[in-house]
């Protein structure tokens, strides 16, 4: 069996690129080839099975050309024409099979999602899959509207969850930002309008007046990274905010894991990895109420600045145990790939 997934790749890291990589890992190390093409704006050069194609002409070519058994499209945010026909040629490749995971927890509730039709061309597109893995109830029961049939759309968590190994270190920025602050609140996204990271922002100067050595650290990039940095610079308080960049993911684990309070507050949002992997490792997580958070999120109401702050100021509290579910993650990889084979025997 040999795989060709397509999406974003890392860098920046987002939920979409950790479910990404955490497959590609999973099937490497069983032996299964398993190349990607990059899907976003963000280029390297090709190495490693990884390819960066400049142009849509770039990725249909490489689609064609690519050995696969099994093609794995990996979709979020909106469905774009675009998008759809990167879809459809997927799906008429002769002697492959193809698969999509929808990633947008949020689409089913948009005014998109709530048009779904079989006779629309999403409709039609996704009937042509063979296979549909959901990561939630919601998106199962949108392709259903899609007319896709029950059997063809599987539910999976795409969440790989695990601990920093042993050996990571922290990049010195961030060691040092932690030895200089306490608490430290973190969060970890992409640097997009629906993040609502200038409410954070706002949020730490009436945090650090019950706080007074309180940081906040951003790890992510995006297309606000500019205006999140001017608008952190004229805040009196800008040395008390670290706006990271992309950090590799061991370091990020362990950043989260060393942090007192993770922080998702957003105004359009799906099943978030990073929520999962700081359950995971034990640390409180506050977040936007979005109807799919996992037990045990301390949920507030969106673009609320005062329900916000109380709710960091009651949560600053001794550390929960860490999860003891070290493989549950692996569990949804085995998940995947057992798809993969069942696909390929039809």
């Amino acid at each position: 069996m040999k795989v060709l997934q397509l999406g974003p790749y890392p860098p920046p890291h987002g939920g979409v690129q950790t479910n990404l990589v955490a497959i590609r890992r999973f099937l490497r190390e069983r032996g299964i080839p398993c190349a990607v093409i990059n899907l976003t704006r963000h280029r390297r050069t090709n190495a490693d099975d990884v390819y960066y194609p400049k142009t849509a002409l770039e990725v249909f070519k490489l689609l064609r050309q690519l050995p696969a058994d099994i093609v794995h499209l990996h979709l979020g945010g909106h469905v774009t024409s675009r998008l759809l026909g990167l879809g459809l040629a997927c799906c008429a490749l002769p002697g492959r099979r193809a698969v999509l995971t929808f990633h947008s927890g949020g689409y089913p509730s948009s005014a998109a999602g709530q048009s779904a039709r079989p006779s629309s061309l999403r409709g039609f597109v996704f009937r042509r899959f063979d296979k549909i893995i959901a990561v939630n109830e919601e998106i199962i029961e949108m392709f259903q509207r899609f007319g896709v049939p029950a059997h063809r759309i599987q539910l999976i968590l795409p969440h790989a969850l695990s601990a920093p190994p042993p050996e990571t270190k922290l990049p010195d920025s961030l060691k040092n930002f932690f030895e200089s602050h306490s608490p430290v609140l973190l969060t970890v996204g992409l640097l997009e309008p629906e993040y609502d990271l200038a409410l954070q922002i706002e949020a730490l100067s009436l945090v650090r007046q019950n706080f007074p050595d309180a940081g906040l650290m951003i790890i992510g990039s995006g297309s606000l990274a500019a205006d999140l940095r001017r608008r952190v610079d004229e805040q009196p308080y800008s040395a008390h905010i670290l706006l990271c960049g992309d950090v590799p993911h061991d370091a990020t684990l362990r950043a989260i894991a060393e942090s007192d309070l993770f922080l998702r507050t957003t105004l359009y949002d799906g099943d978030s990895i990073s929520v999962r992997e700081a359950l995971h490792l034990g640390v409180p997580v506050i977040a936007t109420d979005n109807g799919m958070r996992p037990e045990g999120v301390i949920l507030i109401p969106p673009a609320r600045l005062e329900a916000l702050c109380e709710t960091i100021k009651n949560n600053l509290a001794p550390r929960r145990a860490a999860s003891n579910s070290a493989d549950a993650g692996e569990e949804n990889l085995a998940a995947i790939v057992n798809l993969y084979r069942e696909v390929l025997e039809q």
